[in-house]
């Protein structure tokens, strides 16, 4: 009795669908979310999506690469595709949150309108057609060399796996460091007060910035030849805030090429944390 053939139940379409839907879901969530729950759902949209739709598209055939194969080198050329992405936005526009997401999305969704587009120009039975089932590859069939190339890459998804997790649940601590700078009244780097006379009150805008990865307090020693002129104290920062405001001093004895300096104390330190200094001239009144 001849055997009847059911037809090909189409879901060559399934996994584009699938990454679209995920996409536009990921994008909200990772602009109004942050910290490790942000790192979390934007690992697939990293590290797995971009590759995956550039090997759909260069292999719609369902015969072209295995699974495994597949799955790995989805990986592989996301952690490829990716930094080539943030190196083009480096030079043409800027790294950060929107034209990361709209570059990686964009390149996302013409992947898939490529795929779609490859995948209509061969029949149903030559689509990849993507299935969720994990077969094991029978080793016992394949020679040396092939064997061997299946467990390294076996090998090699799982130990990136490991590390993907290791990395978002230990993270590393960034570098230690605090911003301190000077701006003139209208708060741009450079013009600053140059010639003065004895008992002028000048200004400046001092800024202080924690990147310490915790809290912090400074001092501000305003110096002139070494004897101070002025102080702000106690300025407490958590980490990553910002502190910025007018600080006045006068110079009290008149000599050219005086040495301003602006002395940042961290914590109650004996010894100043960072140094900043103008020269000015200081004329008799």
């Amino acid at each position: 009795m001849p055997k009847i053939r059911r037809p090909i139940k189409e879901t060559a379409h399934l996994d584009l669908i699938i990454i679209i839907l995920l996409t536009l879901l990921l994008i909200p969530l990772a602009i109004y979310t942050g910290g490790a729950f942000r790192i979390i759902i934007g690992l697939p949209f990293v590290l797995f999506f971009p590759g995956y739709t550039l090997i759909a598209a260069l292999f719609p055939k369902k015969d072209s690469i295995g699974g495994i194969e597949r799955t790995a080198l989805s990986f592989g050329l996301s952690i490829a595709v990716v930094p080539l992405i943030g190196l083009i936005l480096n030079y043409t526009w800027e790294i950060s949150l929107y034209p990361v997401l709209i570059s990686i999305t964009g390149f996302i969704f013409i992947m898939c309108a490529v795929t779609w587009f490859r995948r209509r120009q061969l029949t149903p039975e030559e689509r990849f057609q993507p299935g969720f089932s994990f077969k094991m590859p029978a080793l016992k069939k394949e020679k040396g060399l092939d064997k061997a190339l299946t467990i390294l890459l076996a090998v090699s998804v799982v130990a990136a796996v490991v590390v993907l997790i290791y990395v978002v649940a230990f993270p590393r601590v960034g570098e230690r460091f605090t911003e301190f700078y000077i701006l003139n009244t209208d708060g741009v780097a450079a013009d600053y007060p140059a010639e003065l006379t004895v008992g002028e009150e000048v200004e400046v805008i001092l800024g202080v910035v924690n990147r310490e990865q915790e809290p912090a307090t400074y001092d501000v020693r305003i110096t002139i030849d070494g004897e101070q002129v002025q102080q702000v104290g106690s300025i407490a920062l958590a980490n990553d805030g910002v502190w910025e405001d007018t600080v006045s001093f006068a110079p009290t004895q008149s000599g050219d090429e005086q040495k301003a300096e602006f002395l940042l104390y961290k914590s109650g330190g004996s010894e100043p944390y960072q140094e900043l200094h103008l020269w000015i001239n200081v004329s008799a009144p």
